[in-house]
């Protein structure tokens, strides 16, 4: 299957789990649950996700919110930080792409996972001196 950036658009839900290797075992992971909107705009298309973050020892889940641009970049797309930087490239139409991210000190790898498209997941792994965590997002397309 073919997949470009206009695959993407329209509201996705999320479940991520953040999984920090600095908390004590046995506290378990992090959670999100939300959406995630992908809306065209000028450059290619705005991605929002919002939802509730519950963490490990606090009672009540907080509200948590980011936003990304994707562009089509030949056969590429690009994800840029909603400021306009630059953050990473993938190749939609690998099973597994992976890409990564150096904003020193720390280090930000993803790898994407289309194989059960339009089912996908992005995992991070964010390593630095005050981070060590893997965090899996799967999205799921709204109906």
């Amino acid at each position: 299957m073919t997949r470009q950036l206009s695959d993407f658009i329209g509201l996705w839900t999320i479940s991520r789990h953040i999984d920090d290797r600095r908390v004590a075992s046995g506290m378990g992971a992090a959670r999100l649950v939300g959406t995630c909107d992908f809306t065209v705009c000028a450059e290619g298309l705005m991605q929002d996700e919002q939802g509730l973050l519950s963490v490990p020892g606090v009672d009540t889940p907080f509200e948590a919110a980011r936003r990304y641009m994707w562009r089509a970049d030949a056969a590429l797309i690009s994800v840029f930080f909603d400021d306009g930087r630059y953050f990473h490239s993938f190749d939609p139409n690998q099973a597994h792409p992976e890409a990564d991210h150096d904003c020193t000190p720390d280090r930000y790898e993803v790898r994407y996972d289309f194989s059960e498209w339009p089912i996908w997941r992005a995992r991070w792994r964010v390593t630095g001196p005050r981070k060590d965590y893997v965090s899996v997002t799967t999205y799921r397309k709204s109906a």
